[in-house]
């Protein structure tokens, strides 16, 4: 089995990667077409020299990779950014995977991506590409895949992993609530800039109520993710 995760940044991909990658039948790969957006694009991201160092640049090569051969009863769980898969990139690769879709508030989504990097907009928020792929995704298989927002994992962590292993059709196991602190092997080399929080995890973090107060410059911004956050929250289980 293939499961591709399709996250927007500033979410709890990480720790949902931690989660599944702590299945012993399960393999994670971090943000597999990371170097190859970053090459194509030209965006100089924080380690993007060692970033496109790390993985290969073409497209087509990564989608072999996560298509190739595995061994009977593993499973591969694939974390996947939806602002690295540019438009020319064939999502028929996808057809055989489990795709899934973890949303999470965009307010939130932008509040925490403004407090790590300077630019930002609807392109590097991915919310809009998620539902493009979204769509993509269920005309492709004639099927609606899962979605689950981030908000519903931190309330309850063991009632909604349970709920998204049923709906992918895999048996619950208990250990994907808790994982080591610390670097995992399957993180990104970027994972030194962006996973000092969950390196220092050994769980899914309580759930925080907070108020959330953006910049007036990045109102804007927020309403124009708000419908296609929606419209993918419409599906959520």
């Amino acid at each position: 089995m293939r499961i591709s995760m399709w996250s927007g940044p500033r979410n709890i991909s990480t720790a949902m990667m931690r989660s599944f990658g702590s299945r012993p039948e399960c393999q994670a790969v971090d943000e597999p077409f990371y170097a190859y957006y970053l090459a194509t694009s030209g965006l100089k991201h924080p380690m993007y020299k060692e970033v496109i160092a790390s993985q290969p640049t073409d497209w087509k090569v990564v989608a072999g990779d996560l298509n190739a051969s595995r061994p009977a009863g593993s499973m591969l769980y694939i974390k996947h950014m939806t602002h690295h898969m540019l438009p020319e990139v064939d999502l028929g690769f996808l057809v055989k995977h489990r795709n899934c879709f973890l949303i999470r508030d965009p307010k939130r989504v932008i509040a925490s991506y403004a407090a790590k990097w300077d630019r930002i907009s609807t392109e590097d928020i991915g919310i809009k590409r998620q539902l493009e792929i979204f769509r993509a995704i269920e005309k492709l298989t004639g099927q609606t895949p899962v979605v689950v927002e981030a908000e519903d994992i931190l309330k309850n962590p063991a009632e909604m992993l349970k709920k998204l292993c049923n709906a992918l059709d895999i048996p619950w196991q208990q250990r994907m609530l808790g994982w080591p602190k610390g670097r995992r092997p399957e993180d990104g080399i970027w994972a030194e800039h962006w996973y000092a929080s969950v390196e220092d995890s050994t769980g899914f973090a309580p759930y925080e109520e907070r108020d959330i107060v953006l910049k007036p410059e990045l109102e804007g911004l927020l309403a124009e993710q708000l419908p296609y956050f929606e419209a993918l929250r419409s599906h959520k289980i």
